[in-house]
């Protein structure tokens, strides 16, 4: 039962971020909302980490294997996309590359940060 009541909870925010995403004329995913709002409820105490702990890890367990549906249609799609393959390859990688060094720098100054302030 503590995982259904943990599901529920975890099903809950996801909703609010529908929500917020409907009423709110942002260009943001339901999903970036719901992540927020979770953020903010765990940070603040309303929710306990405790509350969710073993379901997220159960989710995170068992997220690569959500991935099998997009994998199989972009090989069924594979003929439709030839054409921009390469585009689309270098724009992949470049982004990659972006993103590490981004995240990168980001816990470096996050880091310093922690380390200044003990």
């Amino acid at each position: 039962m503590k995982y259904v009541r943990q599901f529920l909870i975890i099903l809950f925010i996801s909703l609010m971020g529908e929500i917020l995403k409907y009423f709110l004329p942002l260009p943001i995913p339901a999903s970036i909302y719901g992540m927020v709002l979770m953020f903010a409820a765990l940070k603040s105490g309303i929710i306990k980490l405790a509350s969710v702990k073993e379901t997220a890890h159960f989710l995170i367990d068992i997220m690569p294997i959500m991935f099998i549906p997009a994998g199989v249609g972009l090989m069924d799609s594979v003929g439709t996309l030839k054409s921009i393959l390469i585009p689309v390859f270098v724009i992949t990688v470049v982004t990659n590359i972006t993103v590490m060094g981004v995240t990168g720098r980001v816990a470096q100054a996050m880091r310093k940060g922690a380390d200044a302030h003990e």
